[in-house]
């Protein structure tokens, strides 16, 4: 009953949200920057109301440690589709996500992942790895926080596997700070018994930022190991 009920909200939700989208732009065109946050609040409402659908309850660490003044490159584990959902919902400002190109695809929600700044990417083609990675960097450099799962795709097993090294080109060459993120209790809501959505007890933790503006070449190309070993551990504490 829990899986038909959050499957029905969402499909009214993006149903609904269509005039939504259009009445921000018309009361907010002429700034962008509030547009922007409205259109993230409105969405963080939204998964919101699918987070409390599954039951779940989420405990939430570490968003002091997150930086309010500027963006920033957010790199987390990934064991669900509930961890955007979950994860989303908290962010301060108006952040981007790298997602599979084929999901922008689905009507109203591609359109909407493009409104806020979302990037697709399709892992066979190396040039759309390129363009997704000069795209990130725009953003940020714009004022846009990125967020990525570097292990490529979702964890089978609900371990940490290793970082593709690409994803951190994207903060060493906008110049901005690397926030940990990790997640822990997502797949007992769907992956374990898809399709059915069970309430599972979350942990969300965001790590003190890593700053990259004056990295060496060395410790650049150690990043990846560093952050993995970092989310490994807050999700072991």
């Amino acid at each position: 009953m829990r899986t038909i009920i959050t499957l029905i909200y969402v499909v009214i939700f993006l149903i609904i949200s269509l005039p939504i989208m259009g009445i921000g732009w018309l009361m907010t065109r002429k700034d962008h920057h509030r547009l922007d946050r409205f259109y993230l609040r409105f969405i963080q409402w939204g998964f919101h109301c699918v987070e409390w659908l599954s039951g779940s309850d989420v405990t939430v660490e570490g968003l002091e440690n997150i930086p309010t003044d500027r963006p920033v490159l957010y790199i987390g584990n990934h064991q669900s589709f509930y961890d955007i959902v979950v994860t989303y919902g908290r962010l301060p400002d108006v952040t981007g996500f790298i997602a599979k190109q084929s999901v922008f695809k689905v009507p109203v929600l591609g359109g909407w992942m493009k409104q806020l700044y979302c990037i697709g990417l399709d892992r066979s083609s190396l040039r759309s790895g390129m363009d997704m990675l000069l795209k990130a960097i725009d953003e940020i450099k714009n004022g846009i926080s990125i967020f990525i799962y570097p292990e490529g795709t979702r964890s089978k097993d609900g371990e940490v596997h290793d970082f593709h090294p690409g994803s951190f080109k994207i903060a060493a060459k906008a110049k901005c700070p690397i926030v940990p993120v990790a997640v822990s209790g997502t797949r007992d809501i769907l992956e374990y018994h898809f399709p059915n959505v069970k309430k599972s007890h979350v942990t969300l933790k965001f790590g003190k930022p890593i700053e990259t503006k004056d990295m060496s070449k060395d410790e650049q190309k150690a990043l990846p190991e560093r952050v993995r070993d970092e989310i490994i551990a807050m999700k072991t504490a």
